[in-house]
């Protein structure tokens, strides 16, 4: 049975699609108001200050890409681990956030700012959509000799990739298509296998 969405996660969910949208600059209690349909003062009523609003939504943002994750990984499950198959995977993976989740990869980047002072949240965004264990998992069963840092390396990668498609000289390929595919999957394939090989 799906679970009831709370009037809390309404509230995230609003506020990452605000952030999305209109930078951090446009999360404020009277929009997510206004975004919901809801009565002023109703978003105050759940988080006092902006700082627990952008907190919570924060905490929001992982919790939902960490679900998401942990399904696209369950099905990655199935195939055998080999450098094109984990390069189909994390293709597949950052082609998500270019089409179905761009709302979440966007809002990302816009509460940044929020979080540069407070360690744990900063901590909390940088591993919300690409995390350290699971890349490290993956370097392993490649065969990496060192593989928390090529995980490291990994990551930055994908971190590229996902910036450069969103705002760079790429943003015009059109997600959720062969072409987006190829392009992500490319680049990632040479990169895990450098980093498997590497001395």
């Amino acid at each position: 049975m799906p679970r009831r969405s709370s009037r809390r996660t309404e509230i995230c969910d609003a506020a990452l699609t605000l952030a999305a949208e209109g930078g951090n600059h446009a999360l404020t209690h009277q929009k997510i108001d206004k975004e919901l349909g809801i009565a002023q003062g109703s978003t105050s009523y759940y988080f006092r200050t902006r700082e627990q609003l952008v907190e919570a939504t924060i905490r929001h943002l992982t919790d939902v890409t960490r679900d998401a994750f942990a399904a696209a990984q369950d099905e990655r499950r199935v195939a055998e681990v080999t450098t094109a198959t984990a390069a189909a995977f994390m293709a597949k993976y950052v082609d998500t956030l270019l089409g179905p989740r761009r709302r979440d990869a966007l809002a990302r980047y816009a509460l940044s700012p929020d979080a540069i002072d407070d360690e744990e949240l900063r901590n909390a965004l940088a591993a919300c959509l690409f995390g350290l264990e699971p890349a490290t998992e993956l370097m392993k069963s490649l065969g990496a000799p060192r593989p928390t840092r090529a995980a490291r390396d990994l990551l930055s990668l994908l971190e590229g990739l996902l910036f450069d498609r969103l705002y760079g000289a790429r943003a015009a390929i059109t997600p959720g298509t062969r072409a987006s595919l190829n392009d992500l999957r490319r680049p990632i394939a040479l990169w895990l296998e450098a980093l498997r090989n590497e001395q």
